[in-house]
């Protein structure tokens, strides 16, 4: 389960960290909750209403927001669990699945954000000879291939419900002692597979694309502004890893290594709560990357504006009066 928490068979429900999670989630899972659940719910919308003329870049994009709505929308119930005092009251289905949510909206942003990173260089390096590879079509069977192997490489996270504690209060996103080596064993695959290597691939790519801008002049308005949207869509993927995803992967690494059960309120503790609500802030921050870098994202949401504007003048508009 989740490292912030406190482990499940700690019956001392006054520590310090408890109190500051009561103080600290529910604010700002509510804040992610309202602003995510505007951005990714609106790009959903203005992709899905300009599918027909879509690209691989759009394709992957549109996944990501899926992505984060469907983890934005369980936000509610964590900042309600926290506001009762870590007291779990939707069941047992419910609980097993937020865990799972969270990693499985994590590692798909991840592979997300790094495929859409490759995919947007070699469109900008090798634009022509590489074209099977930027098509619609395998955009969409790479996402498939992404949320399959996310989706089963989390399922372990499946089969940990809720747990009732000696004070009749039911816990839920917390820590196993039985399961404990498990979870360090999964921290560091993940760790190893789920960060570190798409934050290399990242990294290589940011490197390569500064490389062909500084050699290579560019003439054409059309390839500077394909360029210029890979430089932009790098940029903002290794903002989402530094700021996001790294925090996290290295305080759970070393608060998992360093567990003690007894501690109630230490600074790490409270420093992994604060990394994990970054993580999840990276759902806030993707609508960013699809209005500055997304296919003609811009355009479409000018056009879904200026129809939802025609139609509400039509709608007001009387029909002896109208043309």
């Amino acid at each position: 389960m989740e490292p912030t928490a406190a482990l499940s068979n700690n019956t001392d429900r006054n520590c310090t960290i408890e109190n500051f999670k009561k103080e600290f989630y529910p604010i700002i899972y509510l804040v992610i909750f309202v602003w995510g659940a505007l951005g990714n719910g609106f790009s959903i919308y203005v992709f899905l209403q300009t599918y027909k003329k879509s690209t691989s870049v759009n394709v992957f994009m549109l996944n990501l927001a899926i992505s984060d709505f469907l983890f934005i929308s369980t936000l509610p119930f964590r900042a309600d669990y926290y506001i009762r005092g870590s007291n779990w009251i939707f069941g047992d289905v419910a609980c097993r699945i937020m865990s799972y949510s969270l990693y499985v909206n994590m590692y798909t942003s991840i592979y997300f954000l790094t495929v859409l990173s490759v995919v947007r260089f070699l469109a900008t390096v090798h634009p022509f000879q590489l074209l099977h590879v930027t098509s619609v079509k395998s955009a969409w069977i790479i996402c498939g291939i992404i949320w399959a192997f996310t989706m089963a490489s989390s399922v372990m996270l499946l089969k940990n419900g809720y747990e009732r504690r000696s004070d009749n209060m039911i816990s839920c996103l917390e820590l196993n002692l039985q399961k404990f080596n498990k979870l360090l064993i999964m921290n560091h695959i993940a760790l190893v597979a789920g960060f570190l290597l798409p934050f290399v691939i990242l990294t290589i790519c940011y490197l390569l694309i500064i490389r062909v801008l500084l050699k290579v002049e560019i003439p054409e308005s059309g390839l500077r502004a394909s360029h210029r949207k890979a430089l932009i869509t790098i940029i903002i993927a290794m903002i989402i890893f530094l700021l996001c995803f790294l925090p996290y992967h290295a305080l759970r690494t070393l608060h998992l290594v360093t567990w003690n059960a007894d501690a109630c309120g230490d600074e790490l503790h409270k420093a992994m709560v604060i990394t994990l609500a970054l993580a999840a802030t990276n759902s806030c921050l993707n609508p960013f990357l699809y209005y500055f870098a997304g296919e003609n994202f811009k355009d479409r949401l000018r056009d879904v504006f200026s129809k939802d504007h025609l139609q509400k003048a039509k709608a007001k508009c009387s029909l002896p009066f109208c043309a």
